[in-house]
């Protein structure tokens, strides 16, 4: 095989992992939105940052990234707290809020059905 073809497929698996991981991103920033809509919190900043990326399988078995995208919300405009997206493949897998943004509430987890 000559280096030629192997660069040439390196080059095309980074564009995919690339345009794959910017869809996944999109879908992470509605979906941090959503949850922070649905909690009356402001979503900082408008985006979320890839913090962790890994295999993991999905319901059928098959191999996917796994990826952890952090985003901040406030209660009140003038403070941050931390939020998790995890995404398997392209699905939400759940949406994690910081449960100490307001007194006496735990942690919202939310897992989205198959």
């Amino acid at each position: 095989m000559s280096w030629e073809i192997i660069l040439l497929v390196g080059s095309g698996a980074v564009a995919w992992y690339w345009y794959d991981g910017m869809n996944v991103r999109e879908q992470a920033v509605a979906e941090g939105r959503r949850a922070c809509s649905d909690g009356k919190l402001q979503f900082l900043d408008d985006s979320v940052a890839l913090s962790r990326t890994r295999f993991a399988r999905n319901s059928l078995g098959q191999l996917q990234f796994l990826r952890d995208y952090r985003f901040e919300f406030s209660n009140t405009g003038n403070n941050r707290r931390p939020g998790v997206v995890r995404m398997l493949g392209n699905r939400v897998e759940w949406v994690n809020l910081d449960g100490e943004w307001q007194p006496g509430q735990t942690a919202s987890v939310t897992r989205l059905p198959d």
